[in-house]
């Protein structure tokens, strides 16, 4: 049985959205058992399903405005702090908050722990392709400023989660440049690509262009924590503007757009799908001892879901114990 602890509190709808999803799940999935920290009335309002769920009570929680570090060593008994606990002592086997990002990458360092021998865990997430293949990026910001080596580390991260859990033979991995030309970039992309096209372990395809990503030129994209933070935000903020715009269109263009509308229902319904990067699950603090897992603040019950059954997937293929493996012979060889 997967154990998997819930931040109930956390995200801008919670705890509907969240316990929401949980029902779901719950009703899906007969391999999991979820145990929700957080107010337990709040959470009993919402709460349809009776087997495989443990509500684990808290009144505190750590808010979107609050400081991360210090929320996570003075607010001992918040939802998130609590399910971060869980996680360590092996009571959980992962972690998913829809709460602030920057608490649950404090909970991941100081509460669970990373992986030795990985420097800096990323943050990665699977975004979507016109292909509806998807790529996994990292680091979507984690960290703020990187180094050649936290590259190189987070296109092995990638490799393997591509190839563990999304089933990619190969994966192709490219580093996000401002051109494809091996010569292109600063200091910091230029050293990175003379490590990454020396890396056995990894299928190196040399840089790829912001505007090609989302074409399916790599399966996996590595970056800075920054400049992948930035990138991010922008097909985020791209992908509403277009849907937004085209929606408005369609109801506000008289008859004839109504009619199109109506004619392009199903293909509108298919893009909708191809451009939602929430069925895809949410960000992995990848480089932990334990998946933890960062669905957006906005999410509903919907994306809930989806991540739960991301997790649901990381822990049947046993990726984090097959890096901690990995890495740690690294470790000994050196």
């Amino acid at each position: 049985m997967k154990r998997i602890a819930v931040d109930a509190m956390g995200g801008d709808h919670a705890p509907k959205a969240i316990v929401e999803g949980v029902n779901r799940a719950i009703q899906d999935f007969s391999d999991i058992e979820v145990q929700l920290y957080g107010h337990e009335d709040k959470i009993r309002e919402y709460l349809t399903v009776k087997e495989r769920v443990t509500i684990i009570h808290t009144q505190e929680k750590i808010d979107s405005d609050d400081e991360p570090t210090k929320a996570i060593r003075r607010k001992k008994e918040a939802s998130m702090v609590l399910a971060a606990k869980a996680v360590k002592e092996e009571r959980a086997d992962a972690l998913l908050s829809a709460g602030n990002t920057g608490a649950l990458l404090a909970a991941g360092l100081l509460v669970v722990g990373r992986i030795k021998g990985i420097e800096r865990p990323g943050l990665m997430s699977t975004l979507p392709t016109t292909n509806g293949q998807g790529f996994d990026m990292l680091d979507l910001g984690a960290n703020a400023e990187n180094t050649p080596t936290h590259l190189l580390q987070y296109a092995v991260l990638g490799s393997f989660y591509a190839k563990t859990v999304r089933g990619i033979a190969k994966p192709r991995v490219g580093l996000l440049n401002n051109g494809t030309e091996a010569t292109k970039g600063d200091t910091l992309h230029k050293e990175a690509y003379d490590l990454l096209s020396r890396e056995p372990s990894i299928h190196f395809i040399g840089n790829v262009e912001a505007r090609d990503v989302m074409h399916g030129v790599a399966d996996v994209v590595v970056t800075d924590g920054f400049t992948g933070n930035a990138v991010l935000k922008a097909i985020e903020g791209t992908a509403m503007t277009i849907m937004g715009s085209l929606k408005s269109s369609l109801t506000s263009g008289g008859f004839k757009a109504k009619l199109g509308a109506l004619l392009l229902k199903d293909s509108l319904y298919q893009l909708k799908e191809t451009m939602d990067y929430s069925s895809a699950g949410g960000a992995v603090l990848f480089g932990l001892k334990a998946p933890l897992v960062k669905s957006h603040g906005s999410s509903d019950a919907q994306a809930i879901y989806h991540t739960i059954k991301q997790i649901r997937a990381m822990l049947a293929t046993d990726v984090v114990n097959q890096l901690v493996t990995t890495f740690s012979k690294e470790v000994q060889g050196d």
